[in-house]
């Protein structure tokens, strides 16, 4: 039987996202996934293409606005392939993320910081991590920003999370 800590503690309300509770992984995949998987795999190369051109396109759109921020967008070294699985912003803040946040929320787009520090998990607290241990990884976490991003994105849906990006100031 499979044992999955944090998704069990989810269910019962003990955490409230994606926590490290205690040791160990899950590696299992059930058959309902892998046959998900496979018909992926079967047009991988269309998946990739199209998460690319989203990918690009967010990068292009957001660059002046990012640059008059002081924001950071993701930067892959020319001689690097990347997966395209994300499109993230690296506001200058906490409190301009979250005011970014509220903004989109507002226009109802939902965006998401990425995972807490495992430093700061409950479970690395019990083996003494604690604030300040990874000051980078702290300070990258708290100013971190993933918009939305998926294979059936539309093109208006994406010019509607980069026009409500672009107004925000």
């Amino acid at each position: 039987m499979r044992n999955d800590c944090s998704k069990r503690s989810a269910l019962r309300g003990e955490v409230d996202k994606y926590t490290w509770t205690d040791a160990g992984s899950s590696y299992v995949m059930s058959d309902l996934l892998a046959a998900f998987l496979y018909g992926q795999l079967e047009i991988w190369p269309q998946i990739q293409a199209k998460r690319q051109h989203l990918w690009s396109r967010y990068h292009a759109e957001l660059a002046s606005w990012a640059k008059s921020l002081g924001a950071t967008r993701p930067i892959v070294p020319e001689h690097c392939n990347q997966a395209w699985h994300m499109y993230y912003l690296l506001l200058p803040d906490l409190a301009t993320r979250s005011a970014l946040i509220a903004h989109l929320r507002e226009q109802r787009i939902h965006t998401v910081f990425h995972y807490q520090p495992l430093h700061l998990s409950p479970y690395a607290q019990s083996w003494n991590g604690a604030p300040g241990d990874c000051p980078v990884t702290e300070n990258t976490s708290d100013r971190l920003l993933r918009l939305p991003f998926f294979n059936a994105m539309t093109f208006d849906q994406q010019s509607r999370v980069s026009e409500a990006i672009l107004a925000f100031r």
